[in-house]
């Protein structure tokens, strides 16, 4: 019988050398309270919407590069981190394969990642706990993992700054693009909302957003967005999204499904929920929506009564923002 086993993984190289670093004192550039409000960091604010959204824009004082691509830059820069050694392997070179049946999963050969485990530093019986300062969190990352910030812009276009102080926010907590030093694919990288908040790692209606907005920016149907809830497979009880680059179809986007009766206010805003039909696991598809952000908050709404009652989720988010999947869970 095929089991699958939960493997712990090391998103950032400062997780395992935690201790002694926190001895010797700060001065290597994190992203602390620290450091970071004093830092320069790129900075890439996404376009405004008609639509509107919940918060104010990024104002751009900065010298800007020219008119950039969301994707395009994200890969350039997760390359450059490549060649300089930060990831604990190179994924590239991990076997990949489409297992043959009918639903072609995909199998890769990874064994970098199973490598230095580190014990699971919460309870995976319990999806919403308190932010605890004591455990790795990202505000210990530093800088040199970090991409650039993403910010909601004050205009409609897209802008990046190579070099944009972190100060002229006026306490912005920042929106950080980091890469995963254990990746599982070609651009891997995570997206941590607001943090200097220092956020659990549950959803809410803001930092979902986010995450749909950064799937909508890179405008590439083989660009996801994933979250995992704890008891999920989240390993790190600091609010952060998962994000990377594979160019075949998932085997969840071409399974079929079945719209379901929803509640008035869904339909009257045009949004389409959809459960799967034949699949290996029970999950509901999100589609449709008089703007982005509706369609944001109805998927956000159902994760939060997801974890309000201790229910353990995965959400992948897809089709360039505009398909959204949510799957529940047993605590893992």
């Amino acid at each position: 019988m095929l089991t699958i086993k939960r493997i712990p993984t090391v998103l950032s190289n400062y997780q395992e050398d935690n201790s002694e670093r926190e001895e010797a004192g700060c001065g290597r550039n994190c992203l602390g309270k620290c450091c970071l409000p004093v830092s320069n960091l790129s900075l890439y604010t996404f376009k405004k919407n008609q639509e509107g959204s919940c918060e104010d824009g990024v104002m751009n004082s900065f010298k800007e590069q020219s008119q950039p691509s969301f994707l395009k830059l994200l890969l350039e820069q997760w390359e450059d981190r490549m060649s300089r050694g930060l990831f604990r392997y190179d994924v590239t070179s991990c076997e990949t394969k489409i297992i043959e049946g009918k639903y072609e999963f995909i199998a890769q050969l990874n064994e970098g990642r199973h490598l230095k485990k580190r014990p699971t530093e919460f309870r995976v019986d319990q999806v919403l706990q308190p932010f605890d300062d004591t455990k790795f969190n990202f505000t210990k990352v530093g800088q040199e993992e970090v991409l650039f910030r993403f910010e909601l812009g004050n205009d409609r276009n897209s802008h990046f700054y190579p070099d944009a102080a972190v100060v002229a926010e006026s306490c912005h907590s920042p929106n950080i693009i980091a890469i995963n030093v254990s990746p599982i694919e070609y651009g891997h990288v995570l997206l941590i909302p607001r943090v200097l908040d220092c956020l659990p790692q549950s959803i809410d209606h803001d930092s979902f957003l986010l995450a749909t907005y950064m799937a909508k920016e890179a405008a590439d149907p083989y660009f996801r967005v994933g979250y995992n809830s704890l008891g999920a497979f989240a390993t790190i009880n600091h609010l952060h999204f998962q994000a990377y680059h594979l160019a075949i179809p998932f085997p969840i986007e071409k399974a079929p499904s079945q719209r379901i009766f929803t509640e008035t206010g869904l339909q009257v805003r045009g949004i389409i929920v959809s459960q799967l039909l034949n699949y290996p696991v029970r999950g509901l598809v999100f589609e449709g929506g008089n703007s982005i952000q509706e369609l944001s908050n109805a998927v956000s709404s159902a994760c939060i009564c997801l974890q309000n009652n201790n229910v353990p989720f995965n959400v992948l988010i897809s089709g360039r923002g505009k398909r959204i999947f949510l799957l529940p869970q047993v605590s893992s």
